[in-house]
């Protein structure tokens, strides 16, 4: 599982040029408050990790892979492990950028960053939870129209939902959230990524090539 990871890892060198590219672009923005950065390790990470599974699909890489011993288990599994590995550099990548500006500009706010920080790790998690399933069950190209199709269809729905109902979100609630955030999101992030690696081992074990 190692040379898996190792693989996935190394397909992303391909990309690094492009990420310097982007970084050095919207850091300068962010300088100028144009651009937030703090939304780039999202970008990064989907951008990056539908690569991987594009160069596995063009080489047909899983037919072989599979024949390994626990390959089907494993490519599962090492695509989660190098998805973190990959959350994990950008968001302290980003992290730094972030208080390397704030240092610059004098309206450094290092809770503030990290708060903002931790809602987008939250997210990058629950993109990729969606997405992984549809991308082992479908395949890349029918992954990415499956994927538009639920996060256009989850944010209609709630959207449609909350104007239907005028449900508001009670003050206790939201306090709550506050409060307890760094508890909250860790939590919410283990469910959906075991939730997530279940359904596409399950999806994986059973998938014919």
């Amino acid at each position: 599982m190692l040379a898996l990871i190792k693989k996935d890892l190394l397909l992303m060198k391909n990309n690094l040029k492009l990420i310097g590219i982007m970084l050095i672009i919207f850091f300068f923005m962010a300088m100028q408050g144009t651009y937030d950065l703090a939304f780039l390790p999202v970008m990064i990470c989907i951008m990056i990790f539908m690569s991987t599974f594009s160069y596995d699909e063009y080489n047909k890489w899983d037919a072989y892979a599979i024949t390994m011993p626990n390959g089907r288990k494993n490519i599962v599994k090492s695509k989660y492990i190098a998805t973190l590995i990959l959350v994990g550099i950008s968001i302290i990548i980003t992290l730094v950028l972030n208080i390397t500006i704030g240092y610059i500009n004098k309206n450094l706010d290092l809770e503030q960053i990290i708060s903002i920080m931790s809602g987008y790790l939250l997210a990058i998690i629950i993109i990729e939870s969606i997405l992984y399933p549809i991308i082992f069950k479908f395949g890349i190209e029918k992954g990415r129209i499956g994927l538009f199709i639920a996060v256009f269809g989850i944010v209609s729905i709630i959207s449609g939902l909350s104007k239907v109902l005028n449900v508001e979100t009670p003050i206790n609630f939201i306090n709550f959230i506050e409060k307890y955030w760094f508890i909250i999101i860790p939590i919410i992030a283990i469910i959906f990524l075991i939730i997530s690696y279940k359904i596409s081992e399950r999806i994986y074990l059973k998938k014919e090539f």
